[in-house]
Protein backbone atom coordinates (compact mmCIF):
# COMPACT_ATOMS: atom_id res chain seq x y z
CA UNK A 1 0.00 0.00 0.00
CA UNK A 2 1.45 2.89 -0.82
CA UNK A 3 2.18 5.73 1.55
CA UNK A 4 -0.38 8.24 0.47
CA UNK A 5 -3.66 5.73 1.40
CA UNK A 6 -2.28 7.06 5.27
CA UNK A 7 -2.37 10.73 4.62
CA UNK A 8 -5.63 12.73 5.84
CA UNK A 9 -7.51 12.83 2.79
CA UNK A 10 -6.63 9.37 1.66
CA UNK A 11 -8.93 5.96 1.42
CA UNK A 12 -7.78 4.75 5.02
CA UNK A 13 -8.63 8.23 6.60
CA UNK A 14 -12.06 8.53 5.20
CA UNK A 15 -12.76 5.13 6.22
CA UNK A 16 -11.49 6.23 9.80
CA UNK A 17 -13.28 9.12 10.23
CA UNK A 18 -17.00 7.00 8.78
CA UNK A 19 -16.24 4.38 11.56
CA UNK A 20 -15.47 6.83 14.43
CA UNK A 21 -18.43 8.49 13.25
CA UNK A 22 -20.52 5.39 13.47
CA UNK A 23 -18.94 4.98 17.01
CA UNK A 24 -19.55 8.18 18.41
CA UNK A 25 -16.27 8.38 19.32
CA UNK A 26 -15.04 12.38 19.70
CA UNK A 27 -11.47 13.08 18.33
CA UNK A 28 -8.87 15.56 17.13
CA UNK A 29 -7.63 15.99 13.83
CA UNK A 30 -4.34 15.14 15.58
CA UNK A 31 -5.77 12.26 17.25
CA UNK A 32 -6.91 10.73 14.00
CA UNK A 33 -3.58 11.80 12.11
CA UNK A 34 -1.98 9.40 15.23
CA UNK A 35 -4.38 6.22 14.70
CA UNK A 36 -3.48 6.24 11.20
CA UNK A 37 0.31 6.55 11.75
CA UNK A 38 -0.39 3.51 14.47
CA UNK A 39 -1.58 1.47 11.47
CA UNK A 40 0.89 2.60 9.39
CA UNK A 41 3.80 2.10 11.32
CA UNK A 42 2.29 -1.47 12.19
CA UNK A 43 2.13 -2.26 8.59
CA UNK A 44 5.56 -1.42 7.89
CA UNK A 45 7.08 -3.78 10.69
CA UNK A 46 4.70 -6.37 9.74
CA UNK A 47 6.08 -7.15 6.71
CA UNK A 48 9.67 -8.04 8.79
CA UNK A 49 8.45 -9.42 11.89
CA UNK A 50 4.88 -10.64 11.23
CA UNK A 51 3.08 -8.90 14.40
CA UNK A 52 -0.52 -9.53 13.35
CA UNK A 53 -2.21 -12.73 11.06
CA UNK A 54 -4.05 -9.22 9.53
CA UNK A 55 -2.41 -8.65 6.57
CA UNK A 56 -4.28 -5.65 4.67
CA UNK A 57 -4.46 -2.20 6.77
CA UNK A 58 -8.01 -1.56 5.78
CA UNK A 59 -8.89 -4.89 7.38
CA UNK A 60 -6.49 -4.00 10.60
CA UNK A 61 -8.15 -0.33 10.58
CA UNK A 62 -11.67 -2.53 11.32
CA UNK A 63 -10.20 -5.70 13.54
CA UNK A 64 -7.68 -3.31 15.32
CA UNK A 65 -8.04 0.28 15.46
CA UNK A 66 -11.93 1.10 15.52
CA UNK A 67 -12.48 -2.53 17.07
CA UNK A 68 -10.28 -1.15 19.90
CA UNK A 69 -12.63 1.99 20.38
CA UNK A 70 -15.75 0.08 20.90
CA UNK A 71 -14.46 0.51 24.91
CA UNK A 72 -14.33 4.49 23.98
CA UNK A 73 -17.93 4.93 26.17
CA UNK A 74 -16.79 3.31 29.04
CA UNK A 75 -13.43 4.80 28.98
CA UNK A 76 -14.91 8.44 28.94
CA UNK A 77 -15.82 7.36 32.35
CA UNK A 78 -13.04 6.39 34.01
CA UNK A 79 -11.55 9.59 36.12
CA UNK A 80 -8.13 11.34 35.67
CA UNK A 81 -4.92 9.56 36.04
CA UNK A 82 -6.21 5.85 36.03
CA UNK A 83 -4.19 3.24 35.66
CA UNK A 84 -4.84 1.05 33.01
CA UNK A 85 -3.07 -2.47 32.33
CA UNK A 86 -3.62 -4.15 29.02
CA UNK A 87 -2.60 -7.57 29.61
CA UNK A 88 -1.48 -9.53 26.38
CA UNK A 89 -1.80 -6.88 24.07
CA UNK A 90 0.26 -7.96 21.18
CA UNK A 91 1.40 -5.38 19.26
CA UNK A 92 -0.29 -2.73 21.33
CA UNK A 93 -4.46 -3.05 21.12
CA UNK A 94 -6.50 -2.38 22.35
CA UNK A 95 -4.03 -0.01 24.40
CA UNK A 96 -2.13 2.42 21.59
CA UNK A 97 -5.17 3.54 20.47
CA UNK A 98 -7.05 3.99 23.99
CA UNK A 99 -3.88 5.79 24.89
CA UNK A 100 -3.65 7.82 21.95
CA UNK A 101 -7.84 9.59 22.59
CA UNK A 102 -7.18 9.12 26.56
CA UNK A 103 -3.83 10.52 27.29
CA UNK A 104 -5.18 11.79 30.71
CA UNK A 105 -4.82 8.12 31.49
CA UNK A 106 -1.82 6.21 32.31
CA UNK A 107 -1.17 2.86 30.30
CA UNK A 108 0.93 -0.47 31.32
CA UNK A 109 0.73 -2.52 28.04
CA UNK A 110 2.02 -5.95 28.82
CA UNK A 111 3.50 -8.78 26.96
CA UNK A 112 5.84 -11.88 26.82
CA UNK A 113 6.87 -11.51 22.89
CA UNK A 114 9.62 -9.10 22.92
CA UNK A 115 9.73 -8.19 18.90
CA UNK A 116 6.17 -6.79 19.78
CA UNK A 117 7.48 -5.16 23.04
CA UNK A 118 9.96 -3.72 20.87
CA UNK A 119 7.38 -2.45 18.05
CA UNK A 120 5.15 -0.81 20.94
CA UNK A 121 8.21 1.18 22.18
CA UNK A 122 9.41 2.33 18.86
CA UNK A 123 5.36 3.22 18.15
CA UNK A 124 5.28 5.24 21.31
CA UNK A 125 8.71 7.09 20.63
CA UNK A 126 7.52 8.09 17.17
CA UNK A 127 4.03 8.92 18.33
CA UNK A 128 5.05 10.87 21.00
CA UNK A 129 3.07 9.60 23.35
CA UNK A 130 4.09 9.70 27.41
CA UNK A 131 1.16 7.79 28.97
CA UNK A 132 2.53 4.64 28.20
CA UNK A 133 4.55 2.02 29.55
CA UNK A 134 5.55 -1.00 27.33
CA UNK A 135 6.50 -4.33 30.07
CA UNK A 136 7.96 -7.32 28.44
CA UNK A 137 7.18 -10.21 31.15
CA UNK A 138 4.44 -13.06 31.37
CA UNK A 139 1.93 -12.06 33.57
CA UNK A 140 2.59 -14.80 35.83
CA UNK A 141 5.92 -13.00 36.40
CA UNK A 142 4.10 -9.45 36.64
CA UNK A 143 3.76 -8.59 40.52
CA UNK A 144 3.87 -5.68 43.25
CA UNK A 145 1.75 -3.25 40.71
CA UNK A 146 -2.21 -1.91 41.05
CA UNK A 147 -4.32 -1.20 39.12
CA UNK A 148 -7.63 0.22 38.13
CA UNK A 149 -8.51 -1.18 34.90
CA UNK A 150 -7.30 -4.87 33.81
CA UNK A 151 -8.18 -4.75 30.02
CA UNK A 152 -7.65 -8.43 27.97
CA UNK A 153 -8.58 -8.64 24.39
CA UNK A 154 -8.08 -12.49 23.45
CA UNK A 155 -5.38 -12.85 25.52
CA UNK A 156 -7.00 -15.63 27.66
CA UNK A 157 -10.00 -16.96 28.49
CA UNK A 158 -12.26 -15.13 31.09
CA UNK A 159 -10.99 -17.40 33.79
CA UNK A 160 -7.71 -17.80 33.36
CA UNK A 161 -7.74 -13.87 32.80
CA UNK A 162 -9.41 -13.47 36.10
CA UNK A 163 -7.14 -16.11 38.15
CA UNK A 164 -4.15 -14.34 36.43
CA UNK A 165 -4.57 -10.79 36.84
CA UNK A 166 -6.65 -10.93 40.32
CA UNK A 167 -3.43 -9.82 42.24
CA UNK A 168 -2.92 -6.69 39.93
CA UNK A 169 -6.19 -5.32 40.32
CA UNK A 170 -6.80 -2.69 42.64
CA UNK A 171 -10.08 -3.30 45.46
CA UNK A 172 -12.46 -0.99 43.80
CA UNK A 173 -10.79 -1.59 40.46
CA UNK A 174 -12.31 -2.99 37.23
CA UNK A 175 -11.67 -5.87 34.84
CA UNK A 176 -12.81 -5.22 30.56
CA UNK A 177 -12.70 -7.71 28.61
CA UNK A 178 -13.04 -7.64 24.79
CA UNK A 179 -14.84 -10.85 23.40
CA UNK A 180 -16.82 -12.37 20.93
CA UNK A 181 -19.55 -13.28 22.96
CA UNK A 182 -19.97 -14.53 26.60
CA UNK A 183 -20.56 -18.61 26.85
CA UNK A 184 -22.49 -19.21 29.76
CA UNK A 185 -20.29 -21.96 30.88
CA UNK A 186 -17.47 -19.39 31.30
CA UNK A 187 -19.15 -17.37 33.08
CA UNK A 188 -20.71 -20.03 35.80
CA UNK A 189 -16.92 -20.97 36.07
CA UNK A 190 -16.01 -17.91 37.61
CA UNK A 191 -14.30 -17.33 40.70
CA UNK A 192 -16.80 -16.73 43.30
CA UNK A 193 -14.51 -13.63 44.57
CA UNK A 194 -15.74 -12.18 41.23
CA UNK A 195 -19.09 -10.04 40.68
CA UNK A 196 -20.47 -10.44 37.21
CA UNK A 197 -21.41 -6.34 36.73
CA UNK A 198 -22.85 -6.59 32.60
CA UNK A 199 -22.16 -7.78 29.24
CA UNK A 200 -22.17 -4.50 26.53
CA UNK A 201 -22.91 -5.49 23.43
CA UNK A 202 -20.92 -3.84 20.65
CA UNK A 203 -20.75 -3.30 17.01
CA UNK A 204 -17.52 -2.85 15.02
CA UNK A 205 -18.30 -0.52 11.69
CA UNK A 206 -18.02 -3.08 9.00
CA UNK A 207 -17.23 -5.90 10.93
CA UNK A 208 -20.30 -9.03 11.12
CA UNK A 209 -19.06 -11.09 14.23
CA UNK A 210 -20.17 -10.68 17.40
CA UNK A 211 -18.57 -8.64 20.00
CA UNK A 212 -18.74 -7.69 23.56
CA UNK A 213 -17.23 -6.00 26.18
CA UNK A 214 -17.66 -7.98 29.82
CA UNK A 215 -16.76 -5.99 32.67
CA UNK A 216 -16.45 -8.00 35.99
CA UNK A 217 -15.23 -6.72 39.43
CA UNK A 218 -14.46 -7.88 43.07
CA UNK A 219 -16.97 -8.66 45.17
CA UNK A 220 -17.18 -6.06 47.60
CA UNK A 221 -14.66 -6.34 50.95
CA UNK A 222 -12.84 -9.28 49.18
CA UNK A 223 -9.10 -7.84 48.71
CA UNK A 224 -9.75 -6.23 52.45
CA UNK A 225 -10.23 -10.03 53.75
CA UNK A 226 -7.29 -11.00 52.11
CA UNK A 227 -4.53 -8.67 53.26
Amino acid sequence: MMIEDYSADGVLAKQLKSGLKELNVETSENQQQQLLELLQVLYKWNKAYNLTAIKQPKEGLKLHLLDSLTLFERFKELGDNKTILDVGTGPGFPGLPLAILFPHLKFTLLDSNSKKIRFIRQTIHQLGLDNVEPIHSRVESFEDRNFDVILSRAFASLVDMVNLTHTLLDEKGIWLAMKGELMAQEAEELPPFVVNHFVTQVEVPNVVAKRCIVELGFIPGYKSEDK
